[in-house]
C-alpha cells in the first residue's frame, strides 16, 4: 500500500515510537498515510490503543523477523 510519510522507530522502546508517530501525524493532512517501522514488541498493542484513542485508522500491521510495520491513516 502507498504511504505519504515514513517513520523509522527501530531501536526505540515505549513510549518513543508512539510519541514520534503522534508528532509525524500532526505534521500531516487528513487522509494521508504514515508507515511506521518499529522493533519494540510492545508497539503492536501500543499502536492499536493509540489508534482507538486518537481516532486515526490503523490500516494494517505486520511482522517480519524482529520488525513490526504499521500503516496509519490520519483522521
Amino acid at each position: 500500500m502507498n504511504h505519504d510519510k515514513e517513520l523509522d522507530a527501530r531501536g526505540l522502546n515505549c513510549p518513543l515510537p508512539i510519541l514520534r508517530a503522534r508528532k509525524a501525524l500532526n505534521e500531516m493532512t487528513s487522509g494521508q498515510v504514515l508507515r511506521i517501522v518499529a522493533t519494540d514488541p510492545g508497539s503492536v498493542k501500543d499502536f492499536e490503543a493509540f489508534a482507538k484513542q486518537t481516532g486515526n485508522a490503523l490500516l494494517s500491521q505486520g511482522a517480519s523477523e524482529k520488525e513490526f510495520t504499521f500503516l496509519m491513516q490520519k483522521k
